[in-house]
């Protein structure tokens, strides 16, 4: 199987990483294009895979294209490449705001395409994504997009209508959690801690908050409550937190968001 990547930008280039470091397919099974010539030697020269500044000779040679560029331009790159596409060629795109629809109107409806929705943690193998398929994809074919973006964190199948949510709980949840670490750390330089020790004990704890949520499945109000000790100083800043509203501001700014996403969805 031969994968290609059509931009390799930050999460283009994260993606293709993780695809060669894990060895789902070699090197010589991959190509990358994209217009920085510099960008592509790069690459060559850090995973010795195909490259080209053509993106239909990438497309000629590859049974999966992963289409990582801007929104802003996804639409002329998939003309572009429309038709020289190979028979059963599963397309992918990870392009926020446009859907499945959108793409089927630009390489035509009998095409397999797939839409994820990865975000920023893909570039230390920790991402998290979402995917949906038209209804040319079988079985067989999603299972190899889910191998895909496995090799560079986790991944859901899930309905397109969800996109939007997606968009709120993972697309964009990153830069609400490093603005919570941010705050955290400059509280501890604030109590006299220096600033890199400080993001690396809130770094630190962050990471071990997720992984026990994430791998003894309790509910994350249990797992406050095992730290929370009767008038000790965790219940007291939670006590703080909920006065100043932080659970009502993650939500708000999260569902403004989603709303956001919705309306730029509705502008194309």
């Amino acid at each position: 199987m031969r994968i290609g990547f059509i931009g390799v930008g930050n999460m283009g280039y994260a993606m293709l990483s993780g695809v060669v470091s894990s060895g789902f397919v070699s090197a010589d099974d991959v190509w990358a294009s994209n217009k920085s010539s510099d960008r592509l030697d790069m690459v060559r020269d850090d995973f010795g895979v195909n490259v080209t500044s053509e993106n239909r000779e990438l497309v000629k040679n590859c049974d999966v294209v992963i289409v990582a560029v801007k929104p802003n331009v996804i639409d002329g790159v998939l003309k572009e490449i429309s038709d020289c596409l190979r028979d059963g060629c599963i397309l992918v795109s990870v392009a926020a705001g446009f859907s499945i629809e959108d793409i089927e109107n630009c390489v035509g409806n009998s095409c397999k395409v797939c839409r994820v929705m990865p975000n920023t943690p893909c570039l230390v193998g920790e991402g998290m994504s979402a995917i949906c398929r038209n209804e040319n994809v079988s079985d067989d074919d999603l299972n190899v997009v889910e191998d895909i973006f496995s090799c560079f964190g986790k991944c859901e199948v899930i309905d397109e209508s969800l996109m939007d949510c997606v968009m709120g709980v993972s697309g964009s949840s990153p830069a609400y959690v490093f603005m919570f670490m941010e705050a955290m750390a400059d509280a501890a330089v604030l109590s006299g801690m220096k600033m890199d020790m400080a993001y690396e004990f809130v770094g630190q704890s962050v990471l071990g908050a997720a992984k026990m949520l994430l791998e003894t499945g309790k509910h994350p109000g249990e797992l406050k409550d095992m730290v929370c000790s009767p008038a000790g100083t965790t219940i007291k800043a939670v006590e703080v937190l909920e006065r100043y509203g932080l659970r009502n501001a993650v939500i708000q700014g999260q569902l403004a968001c989603v709303e956001k996403s919705k309306e730029m969805n509705e502008k194309r």
